[in-house]
């Protein structure tokens, strides 16, 4: 059973949210150099010296925690009903997620002028993407068991 289809999606939503971790959300190019926003934190690189200047723990933590559960949720296998309630979930906390760091994003020095969005940024989307595809799985194969059920 492990085998089905929403295990893929669960684990590649797990995946992006775990590549979030190292990828940049935004760059932006300001007067005292380079500064990118990571689920870590905000850093700056000055003079090939990069270093942190905030730090993000609640968004660092978050970011594991919901990729945790969408890792663990692939064993859940056996209650299709968990696995659905966790996956909601999980949509929910990504999208929390997204508005922390929405949030956040407004108080870089200097404003959204010259801000590059990198591939950080719509990782979130892609995860929400993937888990609402192994909900519909799921519901596809509850139906599935039913139908079967009713030719018993």
């Amino acid at each position: 059973m492990i085998q089905r289809v929403q295990s893929i999606w669960l684990f590649l939503a797990s995946l992006i949210l775990f590549l979030l971790l190292i990828l940049p959300i935004l760059t932006k190019q300001g007067v005292n150099g380079e500064l990118w926003l990571q689920v870590g934190g905000l850093y700056q690189k000055t003079n090939n010296i990069t270093q942190q200047i905030q730090s993000l723990p609640v968004a660092f933590g978050g970011t594991i925690f919901i990729g945790v559960i969408c890792l663990i949720n692939i064993f859940n296998f056996k209650n299709m009903t968990l696995q659905k309630r966790i996956i909601l979930l999980a949509i929910l906390l990504i999208i929390a997620l997204v508005i922390y760091l929405g949030v956040y994003t407004q108080k870089i020095p200097g404003g959204f002028e010259g801000v590059t969005f990198n591939v950080g940024t719509y990782l979130p989307v892609a995860s929400i993407v993937f888990c609402a595809l192994a909900y519909r799985g799921i519901r596809k194969d509850e139906q599935l068991i039913r139908s079967a059920d009713r030719l018993r």
